[in-house]
């Protein structure tokens, strides 16, 4: 099982970075953004590294997350 809560950096956890990408990345996945849907994982995961805060290092418990919320292979 994923642990959402393990300590990332600096007292961020995946979750908390899953929970401050949430929004845009829905935005974008439903078309209310200027940025095409994502159609495959290695956009997704090019994103997420470009755009989670501080820590810029792939988290694959966030990548994880966003990959099976929106079924990209």
């Amino acid at each position: 099982m994923t642990d959402l809560q393990r300590e990332v950096w600096e007292g961020w956890t995946p979750q908390n970075f899953i929970d401050s990408l949430s929004k845009e990345i829905s935005d974008i996945m439903t078309g209310l953004s200027f940025l095409d849907p994502f159609k495959t994982k290695e956009e997704l995961n090019d994103y997420i590294l470009n755009h989670q805060p501080y820590y810029k290092r792939p988290i694959p418990e966030v990548n994880e997350y966003f990959l099976n919320l929106y079924d990209l292979k």
